[in-house]
């Protein structure tokens, strides 16, 4: 009987009283194949992801408030306010902002204009230009 079993792909025996077909062995290997190459597939992705946010880009302020500055808590403010700091000629990256919130500042700001740029980050929300990439930036790995 041990021969004809390893060259059957179904049992012959009846498991009991269930309808369901037993698997037959190359079903059960075919599925587990099927599963080691979505582990294969997931993982770039997921390595893709980190990339991705790392180089994902916050303008300080976003379109909404060009032309507008920032003050010391983050908040935007009419151009020339005192104490305040015009926004960034460029976006920052998701890497940067990262770092600077980590103890560094952010690329060519003293360390009062990044503070209030990484206020001004932390306040974003939902619907505005560097919302998604600082999200990103604070979901653990």
């Amino acid at each position: 009987m041990r021969g004809s079993m390893e060259k059957s792909e179904t049992p012959v025996e009846d498991l009991g009283s269930t309808d369901e077909p037993v698997p037959s062995r190359r079903r059960m290997l075919a599925l587990g194949a099927v599963g080691v190459s979505a582990a294969l597939t997931i993982r770039p992705a997921f390595a893709q992801t980190a990339v991705s946010v790392m180089n994902c880009q916050i303008p300080v302020p976003d379109v909404a408030g060009a032309g507008q500055y920032i003050d010391g808590n983050g908040q935007l403010v009419p151009a020339g306010t005192k104490g305040a700091f015009p926004g960034s000629p460029r976006p920052f990256t998701g890497e940067e902002v990262k770092r600077a919130f980590r103890g560094q500042t952010l690329p060519g700001t003293s360390y009062d204009q990044s503070q209030a740029y990484l206020q001004y980050i932390r306040r974003l929300q939902a619907g505005q230009s560097g919302f998604t990439c600082f999200a990103s930036i604070q979901m653990p790995r």
